[in-house]
């Protein structure tokens, strides 16, 4: 199950969230920062999935955007990964032909 679903800036700046599940508002920078923190740190040669706490992030760079998604551990990593490169950076490319 899905349980956050994150687009970050190469400067760690959160562009849009969206919880699944309820997240309180002190605990969502926190949560936040470390994860884009450990998305971010990550090399173009190191895999794309992450084990953190009690869930998994899959994240995709995409231009200077990272989209990240925290799933738990009944999700499959490349399900999810082929979700967001289908849903996200496809309907970039559809959306902004130029970028």
């Amino acid at each position: 199950m899905i349980k956050y679903f994150l687009i970050v800036n190469k400067q760690g700046q959160t562009r849009l969230s969206k919880y699944y599940e309820h997240v309180d508002i002190n605990k969502h920078t926190l949560l936040e920062t470390e994860v884009v923190k450990r998305c971010l740190s990550r090399s173009n040669e190191q895999c794309s999935f992450i084990e953190y706490k009690d869930f998994k992030l899959i994240h995709r760079q995409y231009a200077a955007l990272f989209i990240v998604v925290g799933v738990d551990d009944t999700e499959t990593e490349m399900a999810i990964y082929e979700f967001i490169h289908n849903s996200f950076v496809g309907g970039f490319r559809n959306q902004y032909p130029k970028i």
